[in-house]
């Protein structure tokens, strides 16, 4: 550790503190993400050992770099890259001002894009939100903070649903579902979408589960057998009174052209089954088309 200097404290991340600080060989300032080792746990944790086994394989422009692990005296110390700032604290320097449809349009390129790479290699990222979305001073986009992701293959095994933050959580995994595939991380994609193009108001700002799957239901209607099939089957499912959408998309995110609300509406599909892919998304006209 006696090769970086450290210059502030960022915050802290859900298991350590994060300090920003410079290479003193290269000058090059870095993240340092100190994690926490208690003497009477077994070792590391299993999250900060899933984050580096899988940020040691991942190398994209979208995907915030791992640079070093550094061991020493009972602590762990992961280097990174260095961002300015995160997706909320971006959107809390805008004031509500409305942010160019054009940046609004580049931010979910990028975020597609880093997510393609990840489901193209058989990660997860399980926890997509704007504090977990980092940008640079360029506004280049970069996923973060992989101490949910897990890697996936085949035959598919049972995940626990305890994963995402409850306002990007997709309705299967609200109900309990254990299988899963990459559509977890395009349910959350499409609320963050919605909540860029709204200058940071939550799509679904749910207070606890029930909540979150009515205000969802509210919006893209009740699912049932015929547009979800085997949805009661789900290990905590319940039934909800049948709502019908009774606000348009154009009233729900105002500041997105009809090809962006088009993209939205795919990505946010009750069944999983008919969610869009990342691989669909970035081949979507609104990426392509010249718009005012």
């Amino acid at each position: 550790m006696q090769k970086y200097d450290k210059l502030d404290k960022i915050g802290e991340g859900t298991y350590g503190m994060v300090f920003k600080a410079r290479n003193k060989e290269t000058g090059e300032i870095v993240a340092l993400k100190r994690v926490r080792l208690d003497d009477d746990d077994e070792g590391v944790p299993s999250s900060a050992l899933r984050e580096i086994c899988l940020l040691r394989e991942l190398k994209h422009p979208n995907v915030v770099r791992l640079f070093d692990v550094v061991h020493s005296e009972g602590k762990l110390t992961l280097v990174f890259e260095f961002c300015e700032q995160d997706l909320k604290k971006f959107f809390d320097s805008m004031n509500l001002q409305p942010i160019e449809p054009s940046l609004v349009r580049s931010l979910m390129q990028q975020l597609l894009k880093g997510l393609y790479y990840c489901h193209s290699r058989h990660v997860l990222h399980r926890d997509l939100k704007p504090q977990n979305l980092l940008l640079d001073s360029s506004m280049q986009l970069k996923l973060a903070d992989f101490g949910l992701a897990r890697a996936f293959g085949v035959p598919v095994r049972c995940y626990s649903a305890e994963v995402v933050t409850l306002w990007y959580r997709p309705p299967d995994v609200l109900f309990g579902a254990k299988l899963y595939n990459c559509s977890i991380d395009m349910w959350s994609a499409g609320c963050i979408f919605a909540e860029i193009s709204n200058v940071g108001r939550p799509l679904f700002p749910g207070s606890d589960v029930d909540d979150q799957l009515k205000r969802i239901f509210k919006q893209l209607g009740t699912p049932n057998e015929d547009n979800w099939p085997a949805v009661s089957t789900l290990p905590d499912y319940k039934p909800f009174p049948t709502m019908h959408p009774s606000i348009s998309w154009s009233q729900i995110v105002p500041n997105l052209s009809s090809l962006g609300r088009d993209l939205l509406q795919k990505l946010l599909v009750c069944n999983p089954a008919g969610r869009m892919d990342s691989e669909s998304a970035l081949k979507h006209p609104y990426f392509s088309a010249i718009e005012n």
